[in-house]
């Protein structure tokens, strides 16, 4: 569906609701299109998604370094 500017601004709230259900919604300047009114893909942010996928027991990142490994990291040889 293409649709003029002014038509869009008059028509705003039923255009979006076109572009949720999937319709290409065109805005053009005269007969030229100049812009898309496209949905945003919604996706729900799921607490514990990797559980019982990743094996516990991994590095302790709070234990200390053995030296020759943290020489490394400061570039000491």
């Amino acid at each position: 569906m293409q649709v003029t500017i002014h038509a869009a601004k008059t028509n705003l709230s039923k255009l979006i609701e076109l572009a949720k259900a999937g319709e290409e919604v065109v805005i053009a300047k005269g007969k030229v299109p100049v812009a898309r009114i496209v949905p945003i893909p919604q996706t729900r942010f799921m607490i514990g998604l990797l559980k019982d996928k990743v094996e516990p027991g991994g590095p302790d990142f709070f234990e200390s370094m053995a030296e020759e490994e943290l020489g490394l990291w400061e570039g000491k040889d």
